[in-house]
């Protein structure tokens, strides 16, 4: 019992010999007890959201055996701005500890950033929408491409291209991703719908379903199917309208669907027309060449 409430004075009581009280003493690595009034959130770290059960949880254990890792803060005046640790920042305050320990670092905007998003991804504190965001912000403002900031987080290139591709997402599906109710998978999954009403209707289902992220890629392959067939069913019917001897022509289109393997339109006008021939990969237009000049 003695030994947790000599814990409970913090990482000042274990490491006394190292912390100064003023920050004009520090070193470069200097562990200071600082007011925690005096510190602030930096407003443009990666995480915006923190789960308030966990964060009471962390506050339970600083209580007991205080803060064992140091905030690291850089100076703003007369105050301090928060690089990385806010979390423990804000159990500390919910704990009711009137001083934090902290190390002051003399960042720039750009590593302050850093060292945020690296500390938040280590830890997997980040929800996938906020690490999209943040590498984003690399890209926007430093002119990174996705190898550099790759390189800078410990992650291989297309990984920083697939948490990036989340911000083409649909608004209200962004949403789903940062309440939890959809992860990376099944959104990159839902990325295949291109329009955004049809993607958010998808995603709808998806989490009114509970479908996992392999259901989710076979239910996406379905819907885009169906939407395909529908979209197909109504210019048909336009053609009807609007060509002459349209049956005959579609017969012919189909025919050659048979010969070439691949999905093939005929367009009919008063005087001419064309035919489209469709292709879904490199290799499969090879295939299709390699077939004509054998004609």
């Amino acid at each position: 019992m003695n030994r947790k409430k000599g814990l409970g004075k913090g990482l000042g009581a274990l490491l006394s010999e190292n912390i100064v009280s003023e920050p004009e003493e520090k070193n470069d690595n200097s562990i200071l007890e600082v007011d925690i009034n005096k510190i602030e959130p930096n407003k443009n770290q990666p995480r915006k959201n923190f789960d308030s059960e966990k964060l009471a949880e962390l506050a339970e254990s600083i209580r007991e055996i205080g803060i064992v890792q140091p905030v690291v803060v850089k100076k703003n005046g007369d105050f301090f701005v928060i690089v990385a640790g806010e979390r423990r920042w804000r159990a500390a305050r919910e704990a009711g500890l009137k001083t934090v320990p902290v190390i002051i670092k003399d960042y720039d905007e750009f590593a302050s950033l850093e060292a945020s998003l690296i500390e938040n991804i280590q830890r997997e504190e980040l929800n996938p929408l906020e690490e999209a965001l943040a590498y984003k912000r690399f890209h926007d403002e430093y002119n990174f491409n996705q190898e550099t900031i790759a390189k800078k987080v410990g992650k291989s290139r297309a990984a920083v291209a697939n948490s990036m591709r989340l911000l083409n997402l649909d608004k209200r599906v962004q949403n789903f991703i940062k309440e939890n109710k959809l992860s990376s998978g099944h959104a990159r999954a839902l990325l295949a719908i291109t329009d955004n009403d049809l993607q958010f209707d998808a995603a709808e289902k998806v989490i009114e379903e509970n479908l996992s992220v392999r259901m989710t890629e076979d239910f996406v392959k379905k819907f885009i199917e169906n939407i395909e067939k529908q979209k197909q069913k109504n210019e048909n019917e336009i053609l009807k309208k609007t060509q002459p001897n349209f049956e005959v022509y579609n017969q012919i289109a189909k025919s050659l669907n048979d010969i070439l393997g691949t999905k093939v339109t005929i367009k009919n006008g008063k005087n001419k027309g064309k035919i489209e021939i469709e292709y879904y990969s490199e290799e499969e237009l090879d295939r299709l060449v390699c077939m004509f000049k054998k004609i």
